[in-house]
């Protein structure tokens, strides 16, 4: 996709020329799945794959918004005369990601003082697992803060699109996702620690190999899924946990530890729950490290140590999954591969060697039509900046 397309959206659905443009990445992580609401560390990095938006200010209070990737929706409109007009409905289904972050920043006394109209069009696969919403959530964040001179800090619009996922939509998800689209940075992941919410940025140096994305097309609804489900069960460990332990989160057990006082959950649903918690964090940490000593092999081991952790502990992969990380795990030049996300459909990761890739694309593709009965896609993701305003020039226009 192109930011012509993008501009010539606009202008056949609202009949005049955006005045500006934007886009705000996807993002994968590379290790630490499910840790983020256990208070361990992530690994996430953007993608160039993302959202693009064309946006036009109004001199009234109507804002009218449309999604190139929803056609049938038609163009949303709702009016921001009073907070109650950006109020959840469900009536307005994906439109609901746009209205939150106008809600949350009315709420917070932001000066949101005229309409607007706004074009969206993503290249990120629906449903894939790949964070469309932090990326709308993010990207619309940034569009008010641009268009109102709001100056909101960027980790703050990276709290508010929490905020939206867990109390406007209602979907009980850590911060991982805003934070890898928000804090994104060209060529580096984020270590996050969700505990203390400090980070830094590794560069992530692959050599010879890129990372392939390989999509189910199983749709997956988050907020429909068992995510909620396996929040509660670690919930519930913890809870257990802490009658002996001084701690707040899964995330602050080593291995050692958690084995040693395992007998105090007595579940055998819950232990392997927290144990996938606890075990993950502690991958990801050692990830890093064998990132940073450019041990590529090992750090393979530990992808794909996650993704068997995913699917016997935490039990949120599924045949569509397994079938693409188990066909990938036996091509050549592969290091790695594991399901990304919250699974149950969505999308899964390789390290692929680049010479290795169309055969790796082919071999894989042809096991999963075979099994699966419909065909996966494939792409390469880049390591991308976070959401920024794109020039309009009068190539593109």
């Amino acid at each position: 996709m192109n930011t012509k397309e993008v501009l010539h959206g606009f202008k056949k659905i609202f009949n005049e020329p955006a005045e500006k443009l934007f886009f705000s990445p996807g993002r994968i992580n590379l290790i630490g799945e499910h840790t983020d609401y256990n208070g361990g560390n992530v690994f996430p990095c953007a993608i160039s794959l993302g959202t693009y938006a064309a946006y036009l200010s109004r001199e009234d209070l109507m804002i009218k918004v449309y999604s190139e990737n929803l056609p049938d929706n038609g163009v949303v409109t709702f009016f921001i005369d009073s907070i109650h007009g950006v109020e959840y409905n469900e009536k307005h289904g994906w439109a609901n990601y746009v209205k939150g972050m106008i809600y949350l920043m009315m709420k917070a006394g932001y000066n949101i003082d005229h309409g607007f109209e706004i074009y969206f069009h993503g290249n990120l696969p629906d449903g894939a697992g790949l964070s469309s919403s932090a990326s709308i959530e993010l990207l619309m964040g940034n569009i008010l803060n641009d268009a109102f001179y709001l100056g909101i800090d960027q980790l703050d619009i990276v709290k508010m699109g929490q905020q939206n996922e867990n109390n406007y939509i209602g979907v009980n998800s850590g911060i991982m996702d805003e934070f890898a689209v928000g804090m994104g940075k060209k060529d580096q992941a984020i270590l996050l620690d969700t505990n203390t919410m400090e980070y830094h940025y590794a560069p992530v140096e692959l050599g010879d190999h890129v990372i392939v994305i390989m999509n189910t097309n199983k749709h997956r609804a988050l907020a429909d899924s068992k995510y909620n489900e396996r929040r509660s069960q670690c919930e519930q460990a913890l809870a257990l946990l802490q009658k002996k332990l001084d701690i707040k989160s899964l995330g602050e057990l080593s291995i050692d530890e958690f084995d040693r006082n395992s007998y105090l959950i007595n579940d055998d649903i819950l232990i392997r729950r927290a144990r996938h918690a606890v075990f993950e964090n502690q991958r990801t940490l050692k990830a890093i490290k064998y990132l940073q000593e450019n041990n590529l092999v090992e750090f393979g081991k530990l992808v794909n140590a996650s993704h068997i952790s995913l699917h016997y502990d935490y039990e949120v992969t599924g045949i569509e999954l397994d079938t693409l990380v188990e066909a990938a795990w036996k091509q050549p030049g592969v290091l790695g591969a594991r399901m990304v996300g919250a699974g149950f459909g969505g999308c899964a990761i390789a390290f692929v060697e680049k010479d290795q890739v169309e055969s790796f694309k082919q071999n894989v593709g042809q096991i999963y039509q075979d099994k699966i009965g419909y065909a996966a896609d494939f792409y390469i993701a880049e390591i991308s900046d976070g959401p920024r305003q794109l020039k309009i020039t009068e190539e593109n226009r």
